[in-house]
């Protein structure tokens, strides 16, 4: 199951104790302060990763907690600083301070992001002595560390982002223009979750079919729609034996408008689907009525590797108009 969403809380180390302490030896029975500074808190980072698809690990781990830092001690010893933990995330992660409302997304591999800052480590007294105060017997507490509540979400990164109404051959074209083996059967919302496979070096993303009233929740709602805003180019599948091809096409662009309307503006090929099931006749007229949307309309089946691979050089041409 895809866990794309989460609430979690991070709390970065507190910073240790400064020490009270006064020197003791054979010489000095009572020698001045010799208490050492506290070490600094861990911080809390986040990373991205290739090497995680979701937030499956955050599941059961509601709270994350950075080490604290030492403390200090006696004969000027400094406490030592705690390490600082990194937290790997998806990419295509968006994080909200739940406090703040501040969002934060995670679009690289390379930036690691303060998410939560370690508290200061105390001084000890001997950072306290003076001309006035030969002997101070006090010595600063720790900072703590920030704790945040934090909302995270998921919004998959694909190139090319199949949708459509349900059972309108998402799935089934995934599996056979890449590797990735989604669940296939005929009924609709057989595709729970996003699926993804690769096209050469480009992710193709499944979205689980969309219905009237996706954007305001029904069906699979906005859990989906979500994860087409990362998309560069769309592939709108119709099923070529569906009776008002015009109708399902506009059910789709609706929802987008409602959800998010800068949506209609990505790229788009619209695809008609399992043209195996009707004669060519009757493809072209239905090919016809969508070209009047201005956008490029092609026919595949599953079963023409012509058609297929038409398709897979147009997907490339798009890719290769983006880099």
């Amino acid at each position: 199951m895809l866990v794309d969403n989460i609430n979690l809380i991070v709390k970065a180390g507190n910073g240790g104790n400064g020490a009270a302490t006064f020197l003791k030896n054979e010489g000095k029975a009572k020698g001045g302060p010799d208490g050492g500074n506290g070490g600094n808190g861990g911080n809390i980072y986040f990373q991205g990763s290739t090497n995680i698809n979701d937030l499956r690990e955050f599941r059961y781990k509601k709270k994350i907690i950075a080490q604290d830092g030492v403390s200090g001690k006696h004969k000027k010893l400094f406490g030592k600083n705690a390490e600082h933990l990194v937290i790997y995330l998806p990419l295509g992660t968006r994080v909200t301070d739940a406090n703040s409302n501040k969002i934060i997304e995670i679009i690289d591999t390379v930036s690691a992001i303060l998410v939560a800052r370690g508290g200061k480590g105390g001084r000890g007294n001997m950072e306290f002595k003076s001309a006035v105060n030969q002997a101070p017997r006090y010595a600063e507490k720790g900072i703590l560390g920030e704790e945040k509540k934090l909302f995270l979400e998921l919004r998959l990164i694909a190139d090319i982002g199949l949708i459509g109404l349900p059972n309108a051959g998402k799935s089934s074209l995934l599996s056979v223009l890449t590797n990735a083996t989604p669940k296939i059967a005929n009924y609709a919302f057989t595709t729970l979750e996003p699926n993804i496979g690769m096209l050469e070096q480009h992710p193709i993303a499944d979205i689980p079919g969309l219905i009237e009233g996706a954007s305001r929740g029904k069906g699979l709602g906005v859990e989906f729609l979500k994860h087409i805003e990362k998309t560069k180019v769309l592939v709108h599948c119709i099923g070529v034996t569906e009776k008002n091809i015009k109708e399902k096409y506009e059910i789709v662009r609706h929802e987008f408008e409602k959800y998010n309307i800068s949506l209609l503006d990505k790229p788009e090929i619209i695809l008609l689907t399992k043209t195996d099931l009707m004669n060519k006749e009757s493809i072209k007229k239905k090919m016809k009525i969508l070209e009047k949307k201005g956008k490029e309309v092609l026919a595949i089946s599953i079963y023409n590797m012509e058609s297929l691979n038409f398709l897979k050089r147009e997907l490339l041409h798009y890719m290769n108009n983006f880099t």
